[in-house]
């Protein structure tokens, strides 16, 4: 099992701090660095600094919005990180949700699986530089009776494959995603449910493409932090996931919340979005198990969070892509440490 660093959303004040923590993890070791995008920071800039700073580590997107691009945006700007940092770029995609997606970009929410299907058509063919043409629901290239023409992408990428990686959470996306991706981006992955809440999904999508998960990156981004007191460690990762299972998406569309139902969480999952949707966020945070919380993080000391780490590689986890918390930069710089030093406890390095 592999390493790697989520530096979530640029602009929340540690920029600098993130890209000392994106320095370290390259000396360290670690294989990917990801980046965040929603309605603030966009990934590609970060991710061209990052990569222009770093020397080993891969770079990734966690994810591009589909709304926000074309599909031959997408591969251009997949082209042209692959090719400026030396080969090291990660594309990892996802719909987004409702709020967002409508909000933000003015692109209606619907049939969310097909559209990734034929989003993903689209890049996969761009990148491989053949000429462009597509016929579907929800693009046409080249317009019909205008003057566009079937185009060739001009940047050759480092390497003829760049992995594509889609964010996936309900049954459906995953089986989707494991038919039509090189990876999938998770979150909240407990190892105690791996196989009905994520595996299951993924394994029937790599079957109806003929092949199994050999080869296929199970990438889950998971919540960390070091110390002796695992109840304290919990409570600080109690507004999170509040904030994700009850605030993100509607009461009636929360993949989120419907995940943590499928956990065997059903009523504290209610609980928690009752509260935060009536704006009582500190009673949401409250509600949220402590159960849930420490299944779905790396909480203690290095022996403990080792432990878990053989419990995630023992679930199917390949790359394990640490959020450190922490306050300061030496902090998370303590959490990456510890991480490499779990891998090598658990003989996962």
């Amino acid at each position: 099992m592999r390493l790697g660093i989520n530096l979530g959303y640029w602009g929340a004040g540690m920029d600098q701090d993130n890209l000392a923590v994106a320095r370290e993890a390259d000396r360290l070791g670690y294989a990917v660095c990801w980046a965040a995008e929603a309605y603030g920071s966009d990934a590609p800039t970060v991710l061209s600094w990052v990569a222009a700073q770093t020397e080993r580590i891969d770079v990734g997107s966690a994810i591009l919005q589909i709304p926000a691009r074309t599909p031959a945006m997408t591969a251009m700007t997949a082209a042209t990180l692959d090719s400026l940092s030396g080969g090291r770029f990660r594309l990892g995609l996802g719909v987004s949700g409702p709020q967002v997606s409508e909000g933000w970009y003015g692109v209606k929410f619907d049939k969310p699986l097909a559209r990734t299907r034929e989003y993903v058509e689209i890049v996969r063919k761009a990148m491989s530089r053949e000429r462009l043409s597509h016929s579907g629901e929800h693009w046409t290239l080249p317009l019909p009776d205008g003057p566009g023409k079937p185009l060739k992408l001009t940047v050759h990428p480092v390497r003829e494959h760049i992995p594509l990686y889609i964010a996936a959470i309900g049954p459906k996306n995953l089986e989707q995603t494991g038919e039509i991706a090189d990876g999938a981006l998770l979150i909240f992955f407990a190892p105690e449910h791996a196989e009905e809440t994520t595996l299951g999904a993924l394994r029937a999508g790599r079957a109806k493409a003929g092949k199994d998960l050999d080869g296929f990156d199970v990438c889950p981004t998971v919540p960390m932090a070091v110390g002796d007191d695992v109840d304290a460690l919990a409570d600080m990762f109690r507004p999170y996931t509040a904030l994700y299972v009850g605030g993100m998406g509607s009461r009636k569309q929360n993949f989120y919340n419907k995940l943590a139902q499928r956990m065997g969480y059903e009523k504290e999952a209610a609980e928690i979005q009752d509260k935060y949707l009536s704006g009582d966020k500190e009673g949401a945070a409250a509600a949220v198990p402590r159960e849930l919380i420490d299944s779905t993080a790396l909480l203690g000391p290095v022996e403990r969070i080792a432990d878990r780490m053989q419990a995630y590689a023992d679930a199917g986890a390949t790359t394990l892509s640490l959020a450190p918390a922490g306050f300061t930069l030496e902090e998370r710089m303590t959490s990456l440490r510890t991480g490499v030093e779990a891998l090598e406890r658990a003989g996962l390095s």
